[in-house]
């Protein structure tokens, strides 16, 4: 008798295991999927170019279908058990690729860019990393910003400190030098930062050597229907805080960020050069996503702000 008690609770335990298992399973699963999203926004605004409508959503020109991207929910959404997904609020969305460079090889299929090493030129590929991905001093990195409508764009320039202070924001973007001071965006349409036609077509991740507990760059990212009534010029512009904030209180709200699914790793591409450049052409409904979607709760149409940090590793 002691021996079957023994192995019948042996017996039981296994299977209260197994069935904790399965349960963990499930809500993993549950967990992974309420972290995935499929988002077709960006292609879908994107001109067709001999594209057709597939099945399941997808579209086909010739025999290949094109899938829309799946993105990676940057946290959990927790729902209680049994009840029903809200309704969806009304969105807007902006799509931002950071690029890191790093020393071409003979194998990289991706486009290039030319970098001055000292008193050598080098070619480099950019490759997508993640948005919280930390970047090492002397990084060289570059920005793609795509919208899915027309608007202008701005982006504010920031140094953030530990004890959560800013530096003075300065407008990186429009200038002169960069495409004239053309701020357009379309869907389609990439916007390099820096430009390739620049001198220097990177930016370098160097802290500011005035104060040593920099531990990130903030960018804030501005897509308005409107020109903003700024003054212009070669150079980037200064602004005060105090308009900063303000544009960050009317214009900003509650966001999520969207992570493209296996896309960290690959390499520009020579679709993405083309359609970043000045007088480019458009990416197509099959050309390649962007790897980081901000999603913000506005009015549809409506001016959006997101904050975009690009952080050190320490």
């Amino acid at each position: 008798m002691i021996a079957t008690r023994h192995i019948s609770a042996a017996l039981l335990g296994c299977l209260l295991l197994a069935g904790s298992a399965v349960g963990q399973t499930q809500q993993n699963n549950d967990e992974a999927a309420s972290r995935q999203i499929v988002l077709d926004r960006f292609n879908k605004a994107r001109p067709a170019e001999g594209l057709t409508a597939g099945v399941g959503g997808g579209r086909v020109s010739g025999a290949v279908t094109v899938k829309a991207p799946v993105y990676r929910r940057t946290g959990t959404i927790k729902m209680a058990a049994g009840s029903r997904k809200p309704k969806p609020a009304p969105s807007e969305e902006i799509g931002v690729t950071v690029w890191r460079l790093r020393p071409s090889q003979s194998m990289d299929t991706g486009a290039r860019v030319v970098v001055q090493d000292g008193l050598r030129q080098t070619e480099m590929t950019p490759e997508r990393i993640e948005a919280d991905t930390p970047l090492n001093i002397g990084d060289r990195v570059r920005l793609t910003i795509e919208s899915p409508r027309p608007g202008y764009l701005y982006i504010i320039d920031r140094e953030q400190y530990a004890d959560g202070s800013y530096g003075e924001p300065m407008l990186i973007f429009p200038t002169k030098g960069t495409r004239g001071g053309d701020n357009r965006v379309a869907p389609g349409m990439l916007i390099d930062i820096p430009a390739q036609e620049d001198q220097y077509s990177y930016f370098t991740a160097q802290p500011n050597g005035d104060r040593r507990d920099q531990i990130a760059e903030v960018l804030t990212i501005i897509l308005v229907t409107q020109q903003l009534p700024l003054p212009i010029g070669a150079q980037p512009l200064k602004l005060t805080n105090t308009q900063v904030a303000g544009w960050e209180k009317t214009w900003g709200g509650t966001s999520e960020r969207l992570e493209l699914v296996d896309g960290a790793g690959r390499q520009w591409t020579k679709e993405e050069k083309m359609a970043g450049a000045a007088n480019g052409r458009q990416l197509t409904q099959g050309g390649p996503p962007p790897q980081t979607v901000y999603r913000v709760a506005r009015k549809s149409g409506g001016p959006l702000l997101v904050t975009v940090p690009l952080r050190y590793a320490r």
